[in-house]
């Protein structure tokens, strides 16, 4: 199983991302997919998940605030997170995450800074 995270970089405060995972070894549909990250401030925490396999219900991390999406396609088993309003608080290492038959895979994180 290989996830592959990319689109972060440099941003000023108020701008936008767009990052991207590509899974490989294993369906974005066989259970919980989501974003987790790192920051400065605290231990890794909940992005945004979709919370069952191949369904709608998503999850957001309580400061999001309407300001992030998530998606996935499976026909090309890659997921997105379009991240807007970008604050320097978000400065951090992204991580995407598969949860499937109790086993976490983790893709390698990809760094997020935002400038104020």
């Amino acid at each position: 199983v290989q996830l592959q995270a990319s689109g972060g970089g440099l941003v000023q405060a108020g701008g936008s991302l767009r990052l991207s995972c590509v899974a490989s070894g294993i369906r974005l549909s066989s259970g919980s997919v989501g974003w987790y990250r790192q920051t400065p401030a605290k231990q890794r925490e909940l992005v945004a998940v979709f919370v069952t396999g191949g369904g709608s219900n998503i999850k957001y991390g309580d400061f999001v605030k309407g300001r992030f999406t998530i998606s996935r396609t499976f026909s090309n088993n890659v997921m997105y997170l379009q991240m807007n309003d970008l604050e320097p608080e978000d400065t951090g290492v992204y991580y995407c995450n598969v949860h499937s038959r109790r086993t976490d895979y983790w893709g390698q994180g990809t760094l997020v800074t935002v400038s104020s």
